[in-house]
């Protein structure tokens, strides 16, 4: 009987779950968000140094975990300026114990706690709700590191600097973001326009294309060590007026992805440029702690600025700095700030309105660019330690520096102009004809297809030069001058060898 019962019970479970199945074939799954219905400025978002070529890097790094046919046995990544990841660059011993002072001030209970990182750290604290890092800051950020970031700015360019025009920020590309949105005029018929330099740093022209905006693209000198043109800058501009408003102009000083870095009389003619354009400056200066070139100098844009006076000094203008890069690379922490000055004053309280909105950048980034830009002082208990270790990063990196475009100089079909500053090599590459016209077949740039190549035959990962932008008819290939000596000289040996094949298999 029991076994009757059980059968009858088995044979009605089934039914229910044949006719659940049946149910859900015949119901269609409704999606809101579709590929047609999906923001159509989000689908026109690119973003090439985490683009296709470094996903399928990644594919290779795990199946080199097991057994393969690949020709090597790693991956050298070389698409991304991350400092730690490179495995070369160890974290700068003050900023740790900085941020560890921050977050779990109990160790600085510690005899071999530096005094001078506690007071530092203390003067911080004290400015935060309940002395803690967690709390939430003021919507510009915490006050005392933007004081320490407008005396660091009056200490480099000579003029004042005052805190109420400091904006901490996740990152720099946050504030770039930011800054971006203020000059958008929402015009779909004629939108705001912002120059934008070709080669560029791939988050300018995603940004105008989440944004709806036009780019409007100038073409840097390759000719001329990637220095800015003003007859280029009048072709752009005159040229792009029909189709857009143009409201500013990003300068990328030093450069990325071509490593440059502007002479002041260089800089000097596009601040002219800009004030007669009634153009609002955005001066990207993240690498400004990286200049490499004997004979090069940093010039901010704000100090030229101010010592051009009347009517130049009265030029709005946004500046940009970041943790991530400079020699302290500390990528993760997304610190930032941006400065912001001759901003009228009903718009300043209109941008502290939208960033409010946002509350705060995050706690831990502000702590560590606070760490940057106010470090050891000469006879603080730190600063020997800190001497030490700049030295080393900023040494090596200089070395590094002039090896790459010498070895990449030295490749038949290769040039490289110097690599004045930043930390990557923009090299341009010869592409026969036959390669060029097989990409296009299968619907790729060229140098994008080099690049899959060089990534599949010798684990060299790097991105296209067409993911920044580039003069049309030539091709490029941007990589970091990151990994280590060794592994450097490995990737352009390496490099050498598929580029030679690589002309004779498609000439």
């Amino acid at each position: 009987m029991l076994a009757v019962k059980y059968r009858l019970s088995l044979n009605s479970a089934r039914q229910v779950l044949a006719a659940g199945i049946n149910y859900r074939k015949e119901q269609k799954r409704y999606a809101t968000l579709n590929m047609q219905t999906l923001n159509p400025l989000v689908k026109e978002v690119e973003y090439a140094v985490r683009g296709p070529i470094v996903i399928r890097a990644g594919e290779i790094e795990r199946q080199l975990k097991g057994k393969h046919d690949y020709p090597f046995d790693r991956v050298i990544r070389a698409n991304i300026g991350d400092c730690h990841a490179s495995g070369n660059q160890a974290p700068i011993t003050y900023i740790r114990q900085f941020v560890a002072g921050c977050t779990y001030p109990e160790v600085m209970n510690s005899p071999d706690f530096p005094r001078d990182v506690k007071q530092r750290v203390e003067r911080l604290l004290s400015a935060c709700g309940g002395k803690s890092l967690g709390s939430y800051t003021e919507s510009q950020g915490i006050i005392t590191i933007r004081e320490d970031v407008a005396a660091y700015i009056q200490q480099r360019d000579g003029y004042p600097a005052d805190a109420g025009n400091i904006y901490l920020c996740n990152g720099a590309s946050d504030g770039i973001k930011t800054v971006i949105k203020l000059l958008m005029n929402n015009d779909p018929a004629k939108p705001s326009g912002i120059m934008i330099p070709v080669p560029q740093y791939p988050l300018y022209s995603a940004t105008l294309s989440e944004y709806g905006a036009h780019q409007i693209e100038y073409y840097l000198d390759e000719d001329n060590n990637w220095a800015l043109n003003i007859d280029e800058l009048e072709r752009s501009l005159n040229e792009a007026k029909s189709k857009c408003v143009p409201r500013g102009i990003v300068v990328i000083n030093p450069g990325n992805p071509t490593g440059q870095v502007l002479a002041r009389d260089n800089i000097e003619n596009v601040i002219r440029f800009a004030h007669k354009h009634q153009l609002f400056v955005m001066a990207d200066e993240v690498y400004q702690e990286n200049v490499y070139l004997p004979g090069s100098k940093f010039f901010s844009f704000k100090k030229v600025l101010m010592d051009l006076g009347a009517p130049y000094n009265q030029m709005e203008m946004a500046s940009f700095h970041s943790a991530s890069k400079g020699w302290h690379g500390e990528c993760g922490s997304r610190g930032g700030y941006y400065e912001l000055i001759n901003l009228d004053k009903d718009v300043r309280m209109q941008v502290n309105k939208l960033i409010s909105a946002c509350l705060c950048s995050t706690s831990w980034g502000q702590a560590v660019m606070g760490a940057i830009i106010s470090p050891p002082r000469e006879g603080e208990e730190s600063y020997e330690l800190y001497k030490k270790e700049r030295t080393m990063v900023v040494n090596r990196l200089k070395e590094k520096a002039d090896l790459v475009s010498q070895l990449f100089n030295s490749v038949e079909g290769v040039r490289c102009n110097a690599v004045m500053g930043a930390m990557y090599a923009f090299p341009r590459i010869e592409i026969p004809k036959k390669a060029i016209e097989y990409a296009k077949s299968k619907k790729m740039a060229p140098d994008a297809f080099y690049c899959f190549q060089l990534l599949e035959k010798t684990g060299i990962c790097v991105v296209p030069g067409s993911g920044f932008k580039q003069r049309p008819g030539t091709h490029h290939l941007r990589t970091t001058i990151l990994p280590p000596v060794d592994q450097m000289k490995d990737m352009v040996e390496r490099f050498r060898t598929f580029h030679m094949s690589f002309l004779r298999e498609w000439k």
